[in-house]
């Protein structure tokens, strides 16, 4: 039985080997000089590096291969080594999903370690979600030992065979930047330095090590290990000759169009993009946004749909957006020029993707903001007439078209709500509050009035569900004082594993409202069948087929499990005060609820 992991061999003739051959048992070179350097296990170096680049926690989901990891844990403490702080995580999607969540709280990227394939496998939907929006993760894998005796982590059970595979990595390759397997133990401290650079470096995204059992076991020096990274990431800044050109294609525009999906990048690009909105009247347009680019009742906030002004824009300026409209039913004007921002603006992980770029400026979203707002502040008074007459125009038609949408959302009669009326709701009880509204196909953004950076999250548009609950309680992790409400539909609920993400709530005391929008059916399913077969013979059915999730759980009991306060609620009339109740639990208990919404399909 394996009671450490200080030795390197427990054959009775390594050492005599290393003495006649001038190598250790691992292959070294042996020296003659004492070393009286103190040493870690690589395990333990590995999460001591992590904590020295910045890594607050380790979300881990441990295994077999987790020993070298575990005593690692248990060395640094009694050595007084500064580690992160390793979170149990009942299942790898809560993982990778607070990972992400903590990062868009923080910017500051985190760790996930999870049990060799088999839990890479549960990473995978992490990974594309985080590598689609540009999250910086480390995720780490145990690598099932090589050997089956003869040295410390050999194997020990079953699984070390059944969990071998050629190539462990590719499960996940395809979504990280960059992968590798730690092949030796003093290798554990630049390994992390070179993961965490790469994965926060111009585009971020997540990164993925490999950790054979028997390598953590060897010790590895200490020396260093608390020292500042040995490698910065790489920052991409925009071309001043391309800025100058968009500038002037902005300023030059008779019907300017901003659309952007995945925010302004930071607070200080919140507010450069409200001015530059502003002082020029162009209409900025949140089409499938991700993130809040601009507060949804500014004059120039334009809503979800483009196609308002899409059609009639002669210059159009596109602010990290993957998919910034849609090509089969909308079109651009001819000779309109187009603008992309952001850190990968043509999207190069992508195979398809073409949307017209005339000037394409690499960086940081918000560096790219404030760099082309104030390129184009010296033009102003040239276009001041210009500008005038198009506030005339635009601002009027924006209060209209949010007019509508308020109205739309207006209907609670005593009926099952819509899900617009259930967003509109929580837009009254949240109102005076610094909140975060987290939605998986939840409550929608168009009838919210949200104000300021980062209070708008929408699910990753890699599709891989169940990324929202886990989310919110890495932001309820990262900033507890701040309200955090994650909403979501029932089918993204149930992919969430909620009793895992319920247990991690209350075992880390965390504050999170859930709001379950439940309409028993794959909703976002059907519309995509409507919208290609309107008349077609699955629109004709009572029930559509492979859309209905009648009969669901009642998921107030899932959450009861883990003693969250819960309400169901199925008359839209008590939809408001219901929600206010679950608030005040949340922000005077400081732990969670959950609210069950039956909706209309």
């Amino acid at each position: 039985m394996d009671t450490g992991c200080t030795s390197t061999d427990r054959s009775p003739a390594a050492g005599a080997a290393a003495t006649k051959t001038g190598r250790q048992p691992d292959g070294s070179a042996a020296s003659s000089a004492p070393d009286h350097r103190p040493a870690l296990t690589a395990g333990g170096a590995l999460l001591a590096r992590l904590k020295s680049v910045g890594v607050d926690y380790i979300f881990a989901n441990s295994g077999t291969d987790f020993p070298p990891i575990i005593e690692g844990l248990a060395e640094a403490q009694a050595k007084g080594v500064a580690l992160p702080k390793a979170l149990v995580m009942p299942h790898e999607g809560a993982a990778m999903g607070m990972a992400h969540g903590y990062f868009l709280a923080t910017g500051k990227a985190q760790a996930v370690m999870a049990h060799t394939n088999v839990g890479l496998a549960n990473c995978a939907i992490g990974a594309i979600n985080a590598a689609t929006e540009k999250v910086p993760v480390l995720l780490f894998s145990g690598r099932t030992p090589t050997l089956e005796k003869g040295r410390l982590g050999a194997r020990t059970v079953p699984i070390g065979w059944g969990q071998e595979m050629r190539d462990q990595a590719a499960l996940v390759r395809e979504a990280v930047k960059w992968d590798y397997e730690l092949r030796f133990p003093e290798q554990a401290p630049e390994i992390v330095d070179r993961a965490h650079a790469i994965a926060n470096s111009t585009p971020r995204g997540p990164v993925y090590v490999s950790l054979p059992r028997e390598t953590l076991c060897q010790p590895c020096p200490s020396d260093g290990l608390s020292e500042a990274p040995s490698l910065a990431p790489a920052r991409a800044f925009p071309d001043p000759a391309a800025v100058r050109e968009a500038a002037r294609i902005i300023a030059e525009a008779e019907r300017p169009l901003i659309i952007a999906q995945r925010g302004a990048g930071s607070a200080e690009g919140f507010a450069a993009l409200a001015r530059l909105a502003e002082d020029w009247a162009i209409p900025v347009c949140q089409y499938w946004a991700i993130q809040l680019a601009i507060a949804t009742d500014h004059e120039m906030a334009a809503g979800a749909d483009p196609a308002p002004f899409l059609a009639e824009a002669d210059a159009i300026l596109v602010i990290d957006s993957l998919a910034p409209w849609s090509p089969d039913i909308h079109e651009p004007r001819p000779g309109c020029k187009v603008i992309q921002l952001g850190e990968d603006p043509l999207y190069a992980r992508f195979p398809v993707r073409h949307f017209r770029s005339d000037v394409t400026l690499c960086c940081d979203t918000a560096t790219g903001i404030l760099a082309l707002a104030e390129a184009v502040r010296p033009l102003a008074e040239a276009a001041t007439e210009r500008r005038s007459d198009r506030r005339n125009a635009v601002a009027p038609k924006i209060a209209r078209l949010r007019a509508e949408t308020l109205s739309r959302a207006s209907t609670g009669d005593g009926t099952p709500p819509t899900k617009e009326f259930v967003s509109l709701c929580l837009s009254k009880a949240i109102a005076g509050r610094s909140a975060r509204v987290l939605s998986e196909l939840g409550c929608p953004l168009g009838p919210l009035t949200l104000t300021e950076p980062g209070s708008w999250y929408q699910e990753p548009h890699s599709g891989g569900l169940g990324w929202c609950f886990p989310a919110a309680l890495g932001m309820a992790l990262a900033d507890p004082g701040r309200l955090t409400v994650a909403t979501m539909g029932d089918g993204s609920y149930i992919f969430a594993n909620p009793a895992a993400c319920h247990q991690i709530a209350e075992a880390l005391e965390l504050p999170v409202l859930v709001v379950v929008l439940n309409n028993a059916e794959w909703g976002a399913v059907r519309h995509s069948v409507l919208g290609i077969y309107p008349d077609g013979y699955a629109a004709k059915t009572n029930v559509m087929p492979l859309t209905s999730l009648s009969p669901t759980p009642d998921f107030t009991k899932i959450a009861a499990a883990s003693r969250a306060w819960t309400a169901l609620v199925t008359d839209g009339a008590a939809l408001e005060d219901t929600l206010r109740r679950a608030i005040a639990h949340v922000e005077t208990e400081r732990r969670q609820a959950l609210v069950e919404v039956r909706v209309r399909a």
